[in-house]
């Protein structure tokens, strides 16, 4: 069986394109930096995010990890959002490896309060107290949510009135970018001092994302990658599929948002479902529904039956995902099933 799976755009396959790509590279061994294909990929991706140096890692997690390390000391204090990835679903690696600790400013959503990032940024004066070096904004935020491009610009700048350093972690951020009606990542990028972006989910690419910088900050974080066990061989391989990632594949995210919004709008006229509409932003759609627990337990079991992959209730809520393997028919099919589901006892 052919499923519709709205797990989440993680889930996206390479395209014919990248598989082609990936077969026809021609590769060395980066880690004695020969690899022309991989040194491609670091060249357009550093070009097209508007920085000096880029490098590519095999995750988003491992990207965010390097640039903690590369921007940070030990005993350091980083200002994120509290609800953040790196904060939540990052098993606590900003504490594991680069020995960090977070401090929250008063957010929603990813959108941090600027005076409220200044409060918590205090310097090496008072020995009782963590220096923060480093604030780090999500855009688009794993909520959905999308940062303002304002916002981005008065935290980046309250941070560096203060001698901090700011991350950009940028897993979705072709999708901020679409939303905000921004055809240039640089407009987002601008307003840090390193990013992070993956390469996969909405990009299709199987594997890896890359993180962008200055020069210096960038060979810090090629050996902090180096010690989590991140040197590449052959990596040109994968790094094929990136380039054809980020040259063809952000041009079409508006098709992934649009059928989030079209599915939503499916969704909200069902009874007993109910959309939060004002947090479709991006690719993925969020609901509640008047399921008792029973009900609730049985409804991905149920959809996978009828060949839809979902999530089950997190924290109250359903979400689904579009992405390039999800068309329009898709979302109607869905939409039809989850009705069906709805109406039974």
């Amino acid at each position: 069986m052919q499923y519709i799976d709205l797990r989440s755009d993680t889930v996206t396959q390479p395209t014919q394109a990248m598989r082609d790509a990936m077969a026809n590279a021609v590769v060395g061994d980066d880690v004695f930096g020969d690899d022309p294909t991989l040194q491609e990929l670091e060249a357009y991706a550093a070009e097209r995010l508007g920085k000096e140096a880029a490098l590519f890692v095999t995750s988003g997690m491992q990207g965010n990890a390097c640039a903690l390390l590369a921007h940070t000391r030990r005993g350091d204090c980083v200002v994120i959002d509290p609800h953040s990835h790196i904060a939540d679903h990052e098993a606590g690696s900003y504490g594991q490896l680069a020995g960090v600790s977070l401090r929250f400013p008063e957010s929603v959503d990813g959108t941090m309060d600027p005076a409220s990032v200044r409060a918590c940024l205090t310097d090496d004066s008072d020995l009782q107290v963590a220096p923060a070096t480093l604030v780090v904004m999500e855009n688009a935020h794993s909520s959905g949510a999308v940062v303002p491009l304002e916002n981005m610009r008065a935290v980046y700048e309250t941070a560096h009135a203060a001698g901090a350093a700011v991350h950009l972690d940028g897993a979705r951020l072709f999708n901020a970018a679409a939303a905000l009606g921004i055809s240039d990542v640089c407009e987002l990028t601008q307003y840090c001092d390193t990013v992070m972006c993956c390469l996969s989910k909405g990009l299709c690419a199987p594997v890896g994302s890359v993180l962008a910088g200055p020069k210096d900050l960038i060979w810090r974080a090629r050996r902090a990658r180096r010690i989590l066990g991140g040197g590449m061989r052959q990596g040109g391989f994968l790094a094929a599929a990136g380039l054809v990632a980020l040259r063809d594949m952000p041009a079409r995210i508006p098709e992934d948002h649009e059928n989030a919004k079209h599915l939503g709008s499916l969704l909200s006229a069902i009874d007993g479902v109910h959309v939060f509409a004002d947090r479709i932003q991006i690719d993925m759609v969020f609901f509640t529904a008047d399921w008792d627990a029973g009900k609730a337990a049985r409804y991905p079991a149920w959809m996978l039956e009828h060949g839809v992959k979902v999530t089950g209730c997190m924290g109250g809520e359903y979400r689904m995902v579009c992405h390039y393997g999800v068309s329009r028919a898709d979302c109607e099919a869905t939409a039809a099933l989850v009705r069906q589901f709805a109406a039974e006892g």
